[in-house]
């Protein structure tokens, strides 16, 4: 029988661990044990003569004696037939050896120390994330499309540290906080969870597990908890399309469907097929993007820009680009633009250089 903290519906923060060997950190130990030890026969066999052995008046410590003096003193043990004599001595033994004794101990008791300490530290890093957390992005579910989404927020400057990953597999969240992803682990539609990964605060919420009924119920909570939050959700079947917009998500993806229309224009049409598989490939060839109109693109129609402009957005709607709406790009619009995934001495990119932007309030 499970713990209740084990139990999947359960929110558990799961931070990615400091990538270090265990062979490493017991290395580490027994070279600091050993450097005490080393360090101490030392201070005593150059200080000999400060020190009197009960068995042997008179004898002068040799190297041996040091190191037999060191390890029951470190130890503990103290049997009393080598002891301090001078000033000096007793004086370091108090100041020096004595610090290193405790040392010693610590390391020699490490494992159950580090077991302790262990969790004391991983409440702290817990405590300080949650007080890091907020304008985040919560990924629901880290299967192909989760890890696709967040490999292309990634790859358009976020930061790691700004998402947080929701899947009920301790193996999924094993392997995002292998991704440097921190994450929860619990079922998205329990409000106890959602409110782990901080979604009251997250500015993105992107929905991507396999069932669609399961994606419905994860989008009326977030809806619920954050009314402001920008909800992308996918469904399986297009006829949920409309279900998943009734309950709140902002942007629906039918993957079925999108991987439908792919294979059928690829056999249709195959360098069509390529060209779209280009556009939804981060990194190479061409990308579709969202950018800000700059100052010099005012009154300009979108046709006439250096971008391939396929959609303006202004106040909140989508309009394309030939739309007699957008026919003269005014301040605040933003653009909807393919252009080379890497910029080319031929094939610049506008907007990417930090030119003047011509923002609405301007």
């Amino acid at each position: 029988m499970h713990a209740a903290s084990d139990h999947p519906s359960v929110g558990r923060v799961s931070l990615p661990d400091r990538e270090r060997s265990p062979w490493w950190e017991l290395g580490r130990r027994v070279l600091m044990a050993l450097g005490i030890l080393v360090g101490t026969v030392l201070l005593v066999y150059f200080d000999r003569a400060g020190y009197r052995d009960n068995a042997h008046p008179g004898r002068d410590l040799s190297l041996l004696d040091a190191f037999y003096y060191t390890t029951v003193t470190l130890s503990t043990t103290g049997y009393g037939d080598i002891a301090p004599e001078s000033a000096q001595a007793r004086l370091v033994n108090a100041l020096v050896i004595t610090p290193a004794r405790i040392a010693f101990l610590v390391l020699l008791i490490g494992t159950t120390l580090e077991v302790l300490a262990s969790q004391g530290r991983e409440m702290f890093r817990v405590s300080r994330w949650r007080k890091k957390m907020d304008e985040h992005v919560v990924v629901v579910g880290y299967g192909t499309k989760g890890r696709s989404a967040i490999e292309t927020l990634l790859s358009n400057g976020y930061d790691r540290s700004a998402i947080v990953v929701v899947d009920p597999g301790v193996v999924a969240m094993e392997e995002a906080n292998r991704d440097q992803l921190a994450g929860i682990v619990g079922d998205a539609t329990r409000r106890g969870v959602l409110r782990q990964a901080g979604v009251e605060k997250a500015t993105h919420v992107i929905i991507t597990t396999d069932r669609d009924d399961s994606n419905v119920l994860v989008t009326l909570t977030v809806r619920q908890i954050n009314p402001d939050a920008w909800i992308v959700a996918s469904v399986r079947e297009q006829e949920n399309v409309p279900l998943m917009r009734q309950s709140g998500a902002n942007s629906v993806i039918t993957s079925s469907d999108a991987v439908g229309r792919l294979l059928g224009l690829s056999s249709m049409s195959p360098m069509l097929g390529s060209v779209m598989e280009d556009l939804m490939t981060y990194g190479e060839g061409l990308e579709v993007a969202e950018r800000d109109l700059l100052v010099n693109e005012v009154g300009k129609q979108p046709q006439r820009l250096p971008d391939q402009v396929i959609a303006v957005v202004r106040d909140e709607k989508v309009y394309r680009y030939f739309d007699p709406v957008v026919s003269l790009l005014a301040r605040g619009d933003r653009l909807i633009v393919v252009r080379p995934a890497k910029e080319l001495p031929w094939a610049p990119r506008p907007g990417t250089h930090g030119e003047e932007l011509a923002d609405e309030d301007d």
